[in-house]
């Protein structure tokens, strides 16, 4: 994937497109595995279908925030979204100004 990466801009863009929703995924299968859940007691928790956590799981595909919020709930946790003014320095020691919503 890096080779390819490397030779095709636009193959890049698209792995960096799909990079928050691989973070996102591994953030769920491990909340899920912290609760000891398998993927079909979580999609029974959801009211959704095995195959739908499994698409989540895999980091692959879009979900809504329909879908985040009922993740959530199922995972017995709060979704926080928000916005963010800048990235975040390494170099930096100070917080960037974040505004948060936490979904109850």
């Amino acid at each position: 994937m890096e080779k390819r990466a490397r030779k095709s801009a636009a193959y890049k863009a698209a792995l960096e497109e799909q990079q928050p929703y691989e973070q996102f995924a591994r953030l769920v299968i491990r909340k899920r595995m912290q609760l000891g859940l398998t993927q079909q007691e979580l999609a029974k928790r959801m009211g959704t279908s095995h195959s739908v956590v499994s698409r989540l799981e895999s980091g692959q595909h879009r979900f809504s925030f329909a879908t985040m919020r009922k993740l959530a709930k199922a995972l017995d946790t709060h979704l926080v979204y928000g916005f963010q003014d800048e990235a975040p320095d390494a170099k930096s020691r100070r917080t960037p100004k974040r505004e948060l919503v936490v979904s109850a």
